[in-house]
């Protein structure tokens, strides 16, 4: 039961009785307790100028190494497959190890991956420290949306995850900005690029001093007075986790939470998660990565799509900040429903229209819609299933959202050359709009809800 403490760090932290608590539900997030935050938002912004980065590189590679649309395809094919399994393995390895090693093992591997990109001599040596970059990305991510949804109060849930990406994702822009001023220097300057994701390793040595393990973790491993610290450290207050840790449930193996994915409990909200992300994840991708590629073989020059591909991401931040006033509306599945609408005009609108100006207006508010709908979708998925299974399902739906994106990345250059620009967007409009009357009927409520009473 969530316990409403007023003036907590005045009055519980200064006496020895502590308060039977459920984690931090009710609890003030206090200033430790965002600097926690701070650093998965200085490690998601390193991850994404990782991620970013090729959409806006691609259009020079294909200049400088002479290289065609399909190669990109294959190049983002073999990023998107390493994505998969980095999700998957993200998700078993943070059930088993924690939720901090593996956050850590992941930048390590992502920030190392990038610096070799800048050093690759062909495509295929390129092909495969791309697929290394995506692997760590994706294992990063994964496991640091469970981390998120473990370490906030229920009734902030959704507001601290689109906050925190709202900042991480303010490397979309910049490595817009970056590439716009670099690229144009040499055909090869876009080498460094990738050598400055290197940086990422600045958040994995702040995360080494300062990073806390998730205290549900810790509970579901029998470790709750050291659960019960971590709480402590962060909100100044003594709590008793002896009732919260009567609910959980025995450790299980990674092939009993495969099972339990479509046990008579959980096959419903598994089916309808799978269905909407292996729709609307690989359309988001198309959206973001490939926009920059696709402009400039609608006759922009690298230059000038660099320019109208920078602006656009400004509405990457801004849809993950809309995200944070809209995320806990709605029982969390409406608004998912409301943005994935909005993505499908928007799609269908920016697949039509011509002109500088009003390509750079309707992509960033399709930017803006597609980034929104992800982000709250990522939180629903943390939330539907207990802590025993949470980050595998987790690792599990978003790497089955990868697959199918890199399945897609084949795709896309076949129906640039059938149907041109208009042709891909209008396939973005109706894969989002197929799961939205699934996710009504029958997926479930979660916003707002103590995890463990959804679960």
């Amino acid at each position: 039961m969530a316990v409403l403490v007023e003036n907590s760090q005045t009055t519980a932290s200064k006496t020895s009785h502590k308060i039977k608590n459920n984690y931090f539900d009710g609890l003030e997030v206090t200033s430790v307790h965002k600097i926690l935050f701070f650093i998965v938002m200085l490690a998601y912004f390193f991850e994404q100028m990782d991620n970013w980065n090729f959409g806006f590189i691609a259009p020079a590679l294909m200049q400088s190494w002479r290289i065609t649309m399909a190669d990109v395809g294959k190049i983002n094919f073999a990023y998107f497959v390493a994505m998969t399994l980095g999700g998957l393995t993200g998700g078993i390895i943070s059930d088993f190890i924690g939720r901090r090693k593996t956050f850590l093992g992941s930048i390590l591997v992502f920030s190392i991956a990038s610096v070799a990109n800048g050093f690759a001599t062909d495509v295929a040596m390129f092909t495969i420290t791309r697929a290394v970059t995506g692997f760590g990305i994706f294992c990063m991510m994964v496991t640091s949306q469970v981390y998120i949804a473990e370490m906030a109060p229920s009734a902030t849930r959704g507001k601290w995850q689109s906050l925190t990406a709202s900042v991480g994702f303010m490397a979309a822009p910049l490595v817009g900005i970056l590439c716009r001023i670099i690229i144009p220097m040499s055909p090869d300057a876009w080498r460094y690029i990738f050598y400055v994701g290197g940086i990422g390793l600045v958040g994995f040595l702040l995360g080494l001093r300062y990073l806390k393990e998730s205290p549900r973790w810790l509970v579901a491993q029998g470790r709750i007075s050291e659960a019960e610290k971590v709480i402590e450290d962060l909100s100044h207050v003594k709590v008793d986790l002896s009732e919260a840790a009567s609910k959980v449930e025995p450790k299980v193996k990674t092939r009993e939470v495969i099972v339990g994915l479509f046990s008579r409990k959980y096959i419903k909200r598994t089916f309808v998660i799978l269905f909407f992300v292996m729709l609307t994840v690989p359309a988001g991708f198309v959206i973001t990565n490939w926009t920059p590629t696709l402009l400039s073989q609608r006759g922009l020059g690298v230059e000038d799509a660099l320019t109208a591909s920078t602006m656009l991401m400004f509405g990457v931040p801004a849809g993950c900040y809309f995200s944070s006033l809209i995320a806990d509306k709605g029982g969390r599945k409406i608004p998912m429903a409301a943005m994935a609408v909005s993505v499908a005009v928007l799609a269908v609108i920016f697949g039509q229209i011509e002109g500088f100006i009003p390509i750079v207006v309707c992509g960033f508010l399709l930017i803006s819609a597609n980034m929104a709908l992800n982000f709250i979708t990522f939180s629903y998925i943390a939330e539907n299933y207990p802590t025993k299974m949470r980050n595998t399902s987790t690792g599990i739906h978003n790497a089955s959202g990868r697959l199918a994106t890199a399945v897609l990345q084949n795709i896309v250059p076949v129906v640039f050359g059938l149907y041109y620009f208009s042709g891909v967007y209008n396939m973005v409009a109706i894969m989002v709009c197929i799961p939205v009357a699934v996710l009504l009927l029958w997926g479930m409520r979660t916003g707002g809800k103590a995890l463990e009473d959804i679960s």
